[in-house]
């Protein structure tokens, strides 16, 4: 598996602002080239769709869209790069990826439970909690 992204190494710094974005979208489509592997290592396709994943990782690169200091896209490109390729190397387990890049940052939404609506549980703080 760790295969496709044989060719994927640490470029050195870049030298102008159109470099650094040259190689972001190298980036992005190594990425994306690593989709269907990546939903097969993991079973992903179950919970969901190849293109739910890409637009995971456009929305992941455009978070950083305002940078343009050359120095740090390349560091957020070695960073990408570690996450890459421990995804594809199997350092994760499906949970993460779930947890990442499925449900995302914010975590589910099981909404909020309204404390004390029973009886029980009223007279329960009451008798507990002086």
């Amino acid at each position: 598996m760790a295969s496709s992204l044989k060719y994927v190494r640490v470029p050195p710094n870049s030298a102008s602002l159109a470099e650094a974005r040259q190689r972001v979208f190298e980036f992005f489509k190594t990425a994306c080239r690593s989709i269907p592997s990546i939903m097969e290592i993991y079973t992903l396709h179950d919970v969901v769709a190849p293109s739910q994943l890409r637009s995971t990782i456009a929305s992941e690169i455009r978070k950083n869209a305002h940078v343009t200091n050359t120095k740090v896209i390349d560091m957020l490109l070695f960073k990408g790069t570690e996450e890459l390729s421990n995804i594809v190397e199997h350092a994760k387990q499906r949970h993460h990826i779930i947890g990442q890049y499925v449900v995302g940052r914010q975590g589910l939404d099981v909404g909020t439970k309204d404390q004390g609506v029973s009886d029980f549980l009223k007279n329960f703080y009451k008798g507990n909690y002086f």
